[in-house]
């Protein structure tokens, strides 16, 4: 009798190490990721934006994959999963927009709007 409970304490013990082992695992991997973002500005006053269509087009005929275009401000922000990305669009945007715009990349650095974002975005369903 001694030796099945202490055979289910060891179980169980192994058990609760190997999820909390995985879900350190889970929330570090959650945390290594990090958005990344282009602006695309006019150079002069006067010139207008690109319409986001047309970048769809591009970055898709190129197969880079973005989570949106939006326009912000007076620039046209499109956000990726992965600072590659947003590399290969800066390289693709850079040979097929026109002159008169200046493309930047930008980091997004800020953690607590990844995990809203991340919160807002996961499905919640009760019941």
């Amino acid at each position: 009798m001694g030796l099945q409970n202490m055979t289910l304490r060891r179980f169980t013990l192994s058990m609760s190490a190997l999820l909390l082992l995985c879900a350190l695992l889970w929330l570090w991997a959650a945390l290594e990721q990090q958005e990344s973002s282009l602006a695309i500005r006019p150079v002069t006053p006067n010139t207008s934006m690109p319409d986001g269509f047309s970048i769809w087009h591009h970055l898709d005929a190129n197969g880079i994959r973005f989570k949106s275009i939006t326009p912000q401000d007076d620039a046209l922000v499109i956000k990726f999963e992965s600072s590659e990305q947003s590399a290969a669009a800066k390289e693709v945007l850079d040979r097929s927009l026109p002159h008169g715009y200046v493309i930047a990349l930008q980091e997004d650095d800020a953690i607590a709007p990844q995990w809203l974002s991340r919160l807002r975005d996961a499905p919640h369903r009760l019941g």
